[in-house]
């Protein structure tokens, strides 16, 4: 079968792998659609090392291939884990140390077809489109780490970075019933983004902001800062935008090993600091029916729709400040 090959760092080409047959316990899926994300950009340049020649690819959905369930839509969760470990026995099956991610240390979705853990296809309704499906998967680690930071309605909640991820955070707080809902970026196209999905106010990155914040906030700070940046800089913005008392969940990927903050801030305001790693498999169907009942837009995140062969340009689109681009979605078809 044909897939995507990565053979070494920036060396991606289109080539044949043995066809993908599932084994006890596993389900064969023709893959259709599948998104592009940061961390395909991190391996493809070689940031996160992996075994090669590599599959990437973890947001994919497509149609099971074989059995009594063969043409059903689904969504494939990428984690895979043992199911018998302490982490997993306790709900937190994203931290398991047997597990694997597919399109980064087993071979992923950029590719005809796969064989996945049966558990790990996910129907999906009708009334969810193929190019948007792919987008589900993003979502599911936003709404495992407000799981982790739950949003009480009409706490003020602020959203540093606008990019994908930080979009569907403005939602999902929406949806949360909090108030205000900010959201920060230096991108006048994507302040205007955040109005539409629901952004109560958006405000410009600046020395300035944790002032703007607190005004529009009684004087107080917010309840929440949701950082998506992943930047030092905006990680002490947060202690400085968040209230006495309030919390900061860590979204944005931190790779940094030394940073200068506002340790004394951390410390006086006793705030809490929040991290998220990935998501859960019951955190799937809660992202799928958030979006099959309307609540929650993907549709009109996805910029670029591109075919399958086009990978290598999708990816390097990534790697391209334009704040028009959003989510690019591949066509397998």
């Amino acid at each position: 079968m044909k897939a995507m090959l990565l053979s070494a760092p920036s060396q991606l080409s289109s080539g044949d792998i043995n066809d993908a047959v599932a084994g006890d316990g596993e389900t064969l899926v023709r893959v259709t659609h599948s998104g592009v994300c940061g961390t395909d950009l991190k391996i493809y340049n070689g940031g996160i090392p992996v075994d090669y020649p590599r599959v990437m690819g973890h947001e994919m959905i497509g149609e099971i291939a074989a059995g009594a369930d063969a043409g059903t839509r689904v969504i494939v969760d990428p984690i895979v884990f043992c199911g018998q470990c302490e982490d997993c026995r306790t709900g937190q099956e994203n931290l398991c140390t047997n597990g694997f991610l597919l399109g980064r240390d087993k071979d992923g979705g950029f590719s005809d077809f796969m064989a996945v853990p049966a558990d790990a296809a996910v129907a999906l309704p009708d009334n969810i489109s193929n190019e948007c499906a792919p987008l589900i998967q993003v979502m599911t680690t936003c709404v495992h780490a407000q799981e982790r930071a739950p949003i009480a309605s009409g706490e003020a909640v602020v959203v540093i970075g606008l990019g994908v991820s930080g979009q569907l955070h403005i939602q999902l707080a929406k949806a949360r019933g909090a108030y205000p809902v900010i959201g920060i970026t230096g991108s006048p196209v994507r302040r205007e983004m955040a109005q539409q999905y629901g952004a109560d106010y958006t405000l410009a990155a600046s020395d300035s902001v944790g002032d703007e914040v607190r005004k529009l906030t009684a004087g107080r700070g917010a309840d929440l800062v949701i950082e998506c940046a992943g930047a030092a800089s905006t990680l002490a913005q947060s202690i400085d935008i968040a209230r006495p008392g309030g919390r900061i969940l860590l979204f944005g990927i931190y790779t940094f090993e030394k940073a200068e903050l506002p340790f004394y801030q951390l410390y006086y305001k006793e705030l809490t600091v929040i991290n998220s790693r990935a998501a859960t498999r019951e955190n799937f169907q809660t992202c799928i029916d958030l979006v099959s009942s309307g609540q929650i837009d993907l549709e009109s995140m996805i910029s670029h729709v591109l075919p399958l062969a086009d990978l290598e340009k999708a990816i390097t689109m990534l790697d391209e400040r334009d704040d028009h681009r959003m989510k690019v979605i591949l066509d397998h078809t």
